[in-house]
Parts: structure tokens; C-alpha cells; sequence
């Protein structure tokens, strides 16, 4: 097996709605706002190559926005794309076999599906590829809550369920050798995470469960989350985990760390323990 880092570029999100009740003092500490209030996000998306499989987790938020929404978000694809991140791993779209979608907001899964101009509709971008989801969260997202409704669209999921490509899971599972699914529910219905064993470690890829290693506090959930009581219960139930079988946080949202651990601090929380680049895992 090998995994390979595949950076799609980058958005900003409010920093107040991104740590909740934590007082911007404090988390701007590791998260500088911008004059908005504005945090920088990454898009960071994993590949993992193994055997006759080239498995891709998320795929950022494609390219089907507009101005407006490229404003709202400040959008960024001069520093990374999908495709350019695929080409210097020496693959293409065409190569993929497999796309876990953690779930299905916007950023997460956007690189789904493009406007194909001569059928005059959205439809997927990974011709060979089954799409993952959960089947809990695929209803979650077709009859969305009106507080996450604007984080699911249409065009991104629809095509998807036409395609005869998306392949619906119910609950944690061993997807395929080594790759393993843990769902959770706090942030939004069916959130999955895949687990993966490389190189005598295990590997988290820890989506919106820890967005970046300023979220690893407990206290510090995100007010995008529909139930924050039980994401808090969640990390509760998880990081001792984490600590204790000393797992690899692969972070997708964090625009300065790709990977990190987590120890506990003198007074019992949770804390980086340290950071680095998938590559430097040895």
C-alpha cells in the first residue's frame, strides 16, 4: 500500500462558526482570521494505492461555482487542484476505482460531478469509479434540515444517484483490506472515517471529527455541526484512542498540518502531540 496527499486547494469559512463557543481570542491562535473573520481551510484528500485498487477519499469542491460563491468562500485553486495533485501522484481520474465520500457537503464531495456541455447536465467525473456513502446520510442529504440545507447540492448528489455508480453502506465496516469505516454522527447523519493500516500505523482520516489540530480540545466542536452535544460525546469515546494506539490524524481542513498525534497535557485534555507530512511517515 502506499497513500499519497492530494491537495485540492483552498476555501475560508467563517472562524467563529468553525470553533463554536470557543472565544476568537483563543482560537485564532492557531487560526488566523481574515478581515471577514474569514479562517483559511484546506481540501486535503487522500489516495490510497493498493493493489488493483486506487482509492480516493473526498475530492474537494469540484469547479461548478460561480463569482459569488467564489467570493463568499474565497476560493482558491491557483495553489492546488484535484487534477493537477492526481497527475504529480502520476494518475488520473480515469484511474480511480474507488471514492469514500466522508459525506456530502459541498467541499467534501463537489469533485463528484462537472457540466457536461454537449448532454447539457451535471454528471460524474470518475468514470470507473463506485462511490461510497452512507445510506443513512444519502437520505440525510436528499431531505435536508433547513440549518445544513445550504451545504448540500443538488448537483453534486443527484448525478451520483443516477450514475448507477454510488454504492451505499450501512454503518462501520471493512470496506476493503486494511481500510476501515467508523461513522459518526455529530457533525452531520452518517459521517464515515476511513481508518487505514500503512506502514505499522494506523491512519485517520479525520474530516469534520477534527477539521484541523486546533479542534483537538473537546469543547472546541464546530457550530456547523447539527448535534454538538453528541460530536462532543463522539471525541469523547474516540481520542483516548487516538492517545493510547498512538493514531495518525490525517487532517483535511487544516491549511498548515497534514498529519498529526495526540497526547494528553498535565491537566488530562487532549493536545498535539506532534505534526508532519504524510510523506515523513515512516
Amino acid at each position: 500500500m502506499k497513500l499519497h496527499t492530494i491537495e485540492t486547494g483552498k476555501f475560508r469559512l467563517d472562524g467563529g462558526a468553525m470553533f463554536g463557543v470557543v472565544p476568537k481570542v483563543i482560537w485564532e491562535r492557531t487560526n488566523p482570521a481574515d478581515a471577514q473573520n474569514r479562517i483559511d481551510m484546506a481540501m486535503r484528500c487522500l489516495l490510497i494505492e493498493d493493489s488493483n485498487r486506487l482509492i480516493l477519499v473526498d475530492n474537494g469542491l469540484g469547479h461548478k461555482y460561480d463569482g459569488k460563491f467564489a467570493n463568499l468562500y474565497a476560493v482558491d485553486h491557483q495553489s492546488a487542484t484535484l487534477d493537477r495533485s492526481l497527475e504529480a501522484a502520476g494518475f488520473n481520474r480515469a484511474d480511480i476505482t474507488d471514492v469514500i465520500l466522508t459525506h456530502l457537503h459541498f467541499d467534501h464531495c463537489g469533485g463528484s460531478t462537472a457540466w457536461h456541455p454537449v448532454k447539457e447536465r451535471h454528471e460524474t467525473t470518475f468514470e470507473n469509479a463506485h462511490f461510497w456513502v452512507q445510506k443513512s446520510h444519502l437520505a440525510w442529504a436528499l431531505d435536508p434540515n433547513a440549518r445544513e440545507k445550504a451545504s448540500f447540492y443538488a448537483e453534486n448528489i443527484q448525478p451520483l444517484v443516477q450514475s448507477g455508480q454510488l454504492m451505499l453502506l450501512e454503518g462501520a465496516t471493512e470496506l476493503f483490506p486494511g481500510v476501515e469505516l467508523k461513522v459518526v454522527n455529530g457533525h452531520t447523519e452518517g459521517q464515515q472515517l476511513p481508518c487505514i493500516d500503512y506502514k505499522g500505523h494506523k491512519v485517520l482520516f479525520a474530516a469534520d471529527l477534527f477539521p484541523s489540530f486546533g479542534h483537538l480540545p473537546l469543547p472546541y466542536v464546530m457550530g456547523y455541526d447539527t448535534r454538538p452535544l453528541l460530536t462532543l460525546e463522539e471525541r469523547t469515546d474516540i481520542l483516548p484512542w487516538i492517545v493510547e494506539d498512538k493514531v495518525v490524524l490525517f487532517y483535511e481542513h487544516d491549511p498548515y498540518h497534514e498529519c498529526g498525534t495526540v497526547m494528553r497535557n498535565e491537566k488530562g485534555g487532549f493536545v498535539s502531540e506532534q505534526t508532519f507530512k504524510l510523506a515523513d511517515l515512516g
